[in-house]
């Protein structure tokens, strides 16, 4: 029972002496809708970068479309006139994906995806710590604790 006190402390100590690493992620979203001919996605082309997202959207139109990649990627689901479909491209998934709505590809609803691959931009750190962030105040916090601990410790002892 003894132990439990110190075991805490210690455990906040490794916690609160910890780095903080930067993670660089590039979270976005693109909407694609149906153009006002019905017969286009508006954008047909767009860029983004690995780990965004597109959002195929449209609501209460005159025709019923979806949204299917040539190479099996993605798929809206059957065509209707309500659409709300989103699709992430992760991390290896960079590269040109071409799509069609089904039942208008003869008429040339058809659209481009460039996914670009992800960079993950590290700062220059002039410490060479591998762009770790540390806490200033975390070696003198975790002594701060230890002594506190230390000290309620001894004083249930006596």
């Amino acid at each position: 029972m003894r132990l439990l006190p110190v075991a805490a402390i210690l455990t906040l100590v490794v916690f609160a002496t910890g780095t903080i690493e930067k993670q660089n992620t590039s979270q976005g979203e693109v909407i694609v809708s149906v153009d006002s001919t019905n017969l286009r996605f508006s954008p047909e082309s767009v860029t983004i970068t690995e780990g965004d997202s597109v959002r195929f959207f449209w609501s209460g139109e005159l025709l019923a479309h979806n949204a299917v990649s040539y190479d099996g990627l993605f798929d809206s689901g059957d065509a209707s006139r309500n659409v709300d479909y989103s699709f992430t491209f992760e991390v290896g998934t960079n590269g040109t994906h071409e799509y069609l709505c089904e039942p208008h590809e003869e008429f040339g609803m058809t659209g481009t995806i460039v996914v670009q691959p992800l960079t993950i931009e590290e700062e220059e750190d002039p410490e060479g710590d591998g762009g770790a962030e540390t806490m200033p105040a975390a070696g003198l916090l975790g002594t701060v604790i230890m002594a506190l601990g230390a000290a309620m410790h001894s004083k249930k002892r006596d």
